[in-house]
């Protein structure tokens, strides 16, 4: 349930998840798992190191297809191989207890149905602890995976992303709580007066229903967002519960949780029904020298090629392969990509006077979110200062590599956090709504938001 006055606040984690690390050279650290991409136990011991670490959840990000085409830079990264999110952490499911599981799936090129039967399949086999990370698909490699030659306008996958996502909804809602009596005696199995047709049609979907799968223990999954463009904003404001962002300082953190914060109002909604998770890049060092050589090395490892394809994925698929590296980065055509990105990152580079090769290496591990790089102490300030001051709920942290980034990060930050209260020691529930203080939803919310579409 959410906060109240006798239940202090505290800051929700998420373990973001990714292969090798989040530094696009972490695979390369001599400490990581350089086969994490095809590698099921490195992933099952990395979420019960969360879980035992009392995390809110661990989460994966995905897309359609490899993410970079680039095959010079192809050859040299660990983004290339990985496990589809939601098989991946149904098999998670079975050797974790507690933590939360959230997984990325695109409303792009996948079909409602499949997307809610998918989840509400996860919400039961972890007993209550799923969550769907929607997105809208932004790499043109996804679209030729799926007979399209190019993506559909930012605008209109939005349009398309809100629809989808009060269908699925509509389709998790297909049988009150109760609705199968599985009565031997009686002969009676369900009750029909507890089942939903959901009968939706729309602009771009027409779908019957009902589900063929059961009400999840915690009502339905959580929804997850990551768009910070003004169309992300203004479907996170109606639909999300949890928001991953990306800021650079803690002057624009504070400026988006405040506008979204503010905006849910106008859906009917409560401040408290959507958590605000920006992710956090922390190397983590006993001291400050320390967690500048971790960084250094890392840093180190970085391809001028890879560091070129990186930005220009990140930033919105602009190819930069043209221009020299160490002079100034060009001004940019408008994107069909994500938006939000390409001008936080823009903006960075002018801000800073910086060089492609120093906007790469900028991103290299945090991908444009914020990067901290420090002593347990500084990294918990700067947690502290964006939680209590308007800027966070919690945080998705973002290790550099794995597990080592990881390890450094329970065993040297979270001490830190919760000495000072901050943090949780155990659990308080068992479904991710009860981790995160969401509450459950009432039955039939999700029917009402499709047939706003009738």
């Amino acid at each position: 349930m959410p906060s109240s006055a006798s239940t202090p606040r505290q800051i929700k984690l998420g373990a973001f998840l990714m292969a090798g690390g989040h530094h696009i050279a972490g695979w390369r650290h001599p400490d990581a798992q350089a086969d994490a991409g095809s590698n099921f136990r490195h992933f099952v011991q990395l979420a019960q190191k969360a879980e035992a670490a009392r995390f809110d959840a661990v989460f994966l990000a995905d897309a359609s297809g490899v993410r970079n085409e680039h095959l010079p830079s192809l050859a040299r990264t660990a983004r290339t191989d990985g496990f589809e999110p939601t098989t991946l952490l149904a098999a998670i499911a079975a050797v974790t207890e507690r933590i939360g599981l959230i997984a990325t799936v695109s409303t792009s090129f996948h079909e409602p149905y499949n997307v809610a039967r998918r989840f509400a399949s996860l919400d039961q086999i972890s007993g209550g602890r799923a969550g769907w990370n929607l997105v809208t698909s932004s790499g043109e490699g996804e679209a030729r995976n799926f007979n399209r030659s190019a993506h559909d306008a930012h605008a209109l996958r939005y349009e398309r992303a809100a629809e989808f996502h009060d269908v699925v909804l509509g389709l998790w809602d297909s049988y009150e709580d109760g609705a199968f009596l599985r009565d031997k005696a009686g002969g009676r199995y369900l009750d029909p007066g507890k089942l939903h047709v959901l009968n939706h049609q729309g602009k771009h979907f027409q779908v019957r229903g009902p589900l063929n799968v059961n009400r999840s223990p915690q009502g339905r999954p959580v929804v997850v967002q990551a768009g910070a463009s003004e169309a992300g904003k203004a479907l996170a404001a109606r639909t999300a519960e949890v928001i991953f962002v990306a800021h650079q300082t803690f002057d624009e953190a504070r400026a988006f949780y405040a506008d979204v914060k503010g905006c849910v109002s106008d859906f009917g909604r409560h401040p408290d029904d959507v958590k605000i998770m920006p992710g956090i890049f922390p190397v983590v060092g006993r001291t400050q020298a320390e967690a500048e050589e971790k960084f250094a090395q890392l840093q180190s490892l970085v391809d001028p090629v890879v560091g070129t394809a990186l930005l220009s994925t990140v930033i919105g698929g602009f190819d930069f392969s043209g221009y020299p590296v160490d002079g100034p980065v060009p001004e940019l055509p408008p994107t069909n990509g994500p938006k939000s990105r390409q001008r936080l990152l823009l903006d960075l580079a002018r801000r800073d006077g910086l060089t492609i090769r120093d906007l790469y290496l900028r991103i290299a591990g945090a991908r444009g979110h914020q990067q901290v790089v420090g002593t347990p102490g500084r990294i918990a300030d700067q947690l502290q200062q964006w939680f209590e001051e308007g800027g966070a709920d919690g945080f998705n942290i973002m290790a550099p590599y794995f597990p080592g980034g990881l390890d450094d990060f329970i065993a040297l930050v979270l001490p830190e956090l919760r000495r000072r209260g901050l943090v949780r020691t155990e659990y308080e529930g068992r479904t991710l709504r009860e981790h995160l203080g969401l509450k459950k939803p009432v039955h039939g919310e999700g029917l009402r938001a499709s047939a706003r579409y009738s």
